[in-house]
């Protein structure tokens, strides 16, 4: 990547995904639970979103997180591990950075994770139909539906509906794995 902050991407791809869906600013803000000026600022290449308001911003929107986030790039694509948008979370010691997304025939994004063991990152549900695939591949952690997680260490894999609310908290420092998210 160019190594501009996410931020870069995030406001011209909200307003562009915004118009369109047809819905006013206000009516994103509301069916994403978050301020109209919050909106209007992130629109406007300001603000620091957290990765949970985005997701309400995409389900809002009923667009994979990716199409905010990813800037066009060329066929042959290497990202160094420490490159790439890096989404945190306010609520865990939790960093989405996304790897790879589709084009809009595809139906499939894919983050690399690095989590830390604290407060479990619990997820709302994505748009209908989304199925999220965990590989870990470093550390331990707690990963699923919110009512019954699965605990995984490195190598394990698993799949799960995103469109509930789901969990992944890390059991031990230095947990990291790899997270598809699958759309239908």
């Amino acid at each position: 990547m160019d190594g501009q902050s996410p931020l870069g991407y995030i406001g011209p791809s909200l307003r562009r995904e915004r118009e369109r869906s047809g819905m006013s600013l206000t009516e994103v803000a509301r069916r994403a639970g978050v301020a109209k000026s919050t909106l209007s600022q992130l629109e406007s290449g300001g603000g620091n979103p957290s990765v949970e308001t985005l997701w309400a911003l995409c389900v809002a929107l009923d667009v994979p997180m990716s199409q905010l986030l990813d800037p066009p790039r060329p066929r042959v694509q290497v990202i160094r591990a420490d490159e790439g948008p890096e989404l945190t979370s306010d609520r865990a010691d939790y960093r989405a950075t996304l790897v790879a997304s589709c084009p809009p025939s595809a139906r499939r994004d894919l983050y690399r994770l690095a989590v830390e063991p604290g407060p479990a990152r619990g997820s709302d549900p994505h748009m209908p139909g989304v199925i999220e695939h965990v590989v870990l591949s470093a550390g331990r952690a707690l990963v699923g539906p919110a009512g019954a997680p699965v605990e995984l260490g490195p190598g394990d894999y698993i799949a799960y509906p995103g469109d509930v609310a789901h969990v992944f908290e890390a059991l031990e420092p230095g947990t990291r794995a790899v997270l598809v998210s699958e759309h239908h």
